[in-house]
Parts: C-alpha cells; structure tokens; sequence
C-alpha cells in the first residue's frame, strides 16, 4: 500500500452481517482501515443476492443512519440496507461508499444517487480476481494434458503408460502451455491478472472485450480482436461477468469454431455459454473442457458433463479463498486514501453499472 499524506483522520464505518465481518475483518484488515483515522463495524442483516437489491426496511436504515451520521467513509456488504438517494440525503457527511463485495453490479448502492450528490463510489470486489486469475492457468494446464481423464483411469485402478510409446501416444503428450495461442474472453480485471501470470510461457495472446481500452494491447504486448477470432485459439478461456450482454454469448455457432485438441476453460459464470450446446460440443470428444462454473448450479448428478472422459470439472472455487475475504478490505483502505489525498480512485463504479430505483 502506498503512503498518503492525508489532511486529517479519516472516519471509516462498515455495514455487513456477522458472517461476512468474522470472514472479512481479520487483524491486518482492521490495522489497514483503522491507521486512516478510526473505524467501527455496525452489524445488520438484511437479505443479501448477487442479483436482486434488499427490500426497503426503514428499522434497518434508521439504524444504519444513526451509526453512520459521521462516517466519512462507509463500507457496504452482505446484509447492509440498500443506499437511495433519500438515505443518502441522510448521510451529508458521507464523501466515500465502498461495496466490497458485491460482484460489480451495485445492489446495495443506488451509483446515479451517489454521483448527483458527489459522493465516491467504489467497488473492491476484484480482490478475488487473484485466485480466479491463478485457477484458471491451473485450469488450462490440466486441460492441455487432459488429466482429468488420468485422473479418473487412475483412480478407477488402470495401470497406465507402462511404456514410453503408451506416453506418447497419449492425447496430453503434446499438453504444453509456452508458446501457444491463447485466447481471453474479458480482459477485465481477472484477464489482467491473468496476461501477468501468463508471461513466462510467451504465448501468443489475443483477447475479446469491446470495452478493453486499446492501450492494453500495447502495455500487455496482446492482440484484442474479434470473439471469432478468440475461439480459435489452442486454449480459450472465459473470462466476462453474467449480464444482459454475455448471457448465452457463447452459443453451437462460437463453440463449433473451437478447433480439434483445443482446450475451453470456463471460470466466469455458467450462463456465459449454452449448457446444451457446450455438452454436443464435447461429446465430439476431440476438445477437452475444464470448468468450474455451470448454468445451472450446482451441476446437475445426472448431468454428461460428470462422465465425460475430456471434461474436468470442480465446484465453483476459482474465486473462494480465505485470503479473499480481507483482500476485499485492505483494498478499500487503498481506496480510502488514495481519496481523501486528493487522488482518483481505481475502482470506481461509475453511474450505468448501478440497477435503477
């Protein structure tokens, strides 16, 4: 973290549930956040999803107001009221509101509100993106050697390779990462994350996102280009948040362009691709898929995808670390400075990611 001067203490309160506090605020958090100035933790538990806001309960924002009337800085998440426009108005000495968790969609920030009224909004939520980022390298790896399916002839008690011509003629023999193509759909802030992870196996990258500034090419050395272009890459890798646009953007048409021992790695959401489609996909058996994420979840037992020899599969945990939880935080204390020492923030939510009134 950098060291900025601030002009006086800063007065950082965080709304959330228990649960979330016990996962989140561990000593270092807490040191990070009180060195500002102070900071104080205002337990609520109000309904907390990923896709809907919480409904209006006035106990709750009277509650909220009363420890917040003096915050500087307030910190959202699982179980804190939803903040209108009329909370806001409030809250006339609230300058900074952090959702720390809250999958970059903004439920229980009304961001147009917060802008008309000058107050900062920021989203930390990326602090998970690190161990998304690391998964789905691993992800790809084991899909290049195909050793999901080594897995399970292992385990099901076959002797495997007892030569050097049964290695070799297996499909993982040519399984190597360095200097493939690769392909990136989203280069948000898990395919960053990514693009650094990827640079000791020179490959050669090429990466879908309409709303990547160009400029990323240049700073990652990358080619950004069409979706069509992405899928035909030995490896391709999904990246994007689940919204209105990326619902089902990978269809039988994108997933017919994979080509023949190309590896699909999907750590984004499940919805991103057509389940029905995916399956026909495999099915062909000449593309080995490695996901973490299904539509719908959790995957179905009766699901082809649990017995397919080219698929390997693990239960949504590219994003579940224990280091994630205080990440979230230390990084809104990064946020909180860069603030309040007269410098722009990084991760704003800016007013179109918020969900109407």
């Amino acid at each position: 973290m950098t060291i900025y001067e601030l002009a006086g203490p800063i007065r950082v309160g965080f709304a959330c549930n228990a649960d979330t506090y016990v996962r989140m605020a561990d000593d270092e958090a807490v040191a990070a956040l009180t060195e500002l100035g102070s900071f104080s933790h205002h337990l609520c538990n109000e309904p907390s999803s990923w896709d809907e806001a919480p409904p209006e309960n006035s106990d709750a924002i009277d509650k909220l107001v009363a420890f917040a009337g003096d915050v500087d800085a307030l910190l959202v998440c699982h179980g804190s009221p939803r903040l209108t426009g009329a909370v806001l108005d409030r809250l006339p000495n609230l300058k900074f509101i952090a959702e720390v968790e809250g999958d970059r969609f903004s439920q229980r920030i009304d961001v147009n509100a917060a802008a008309e009224r000058g107050v900062t909004v920021v989203d930390t939520t990326n602090g998970s993106s690190y161990p998304v980022a690391e998964w789905a390298l691993a992800m790809a790896m084991i899909g290049l050697r195909n050793a999901g399916a080594l897995f399970r002839r292992m385990i099901g008690g076959e002797v495997l390779f007892q030569s050097w011509e049964a290695r070799v003629a297996d499909p993982g023999f040519n399984g190597e990462l360095t200097g493939r193509r690769v392909g990136l759909i989203g280069c948000g802030y898990i395919g960053r994350r990514l693009l650094e992870l990827l640079q000791p196996f020179e490959a050669d990258i090429y990466a879908y996102d309409p709303y990547a500034p160009r400029v990323l090419a240049d700073i990652y050395d990358i080619t950004l280009t069409s979706l069509e272009q992405v899928m035909d890459c030995d490896v391709v890798i999904s990246l994007v948040p689940l919204t209105p646009e990326t619902r089902l953007m990978i269809r039988e048409k994108e997933l017919e362009l994979l080509r023949p021992g190309s590896v699909f790695v999907n750590v984004s959401r499940g919805a991103v691709v057509d389940p029905a489609a995916l399956i026909r996909r495999l099915q062909k058996g000449d593309i080995v898929a490695s996901l973490d994420v299904f539509d719908p979840e959790p995957l179905e037992a009766d699901s082809p995808l649990r017995q397919m020899a080219n698929v390997f599969l693990t239960p949504h945990i590219a994003g579940v670390t224990a280091p994630c939880g205080p990440r979230f935080l230390t990084l809104a204390a990064d946020e909180i400075a860069r603030k309040f020492a007269g410098h722009r923030t990084r991760h704003d939510l800016v007013p179109r990611a918020g969900v109407k009134s």
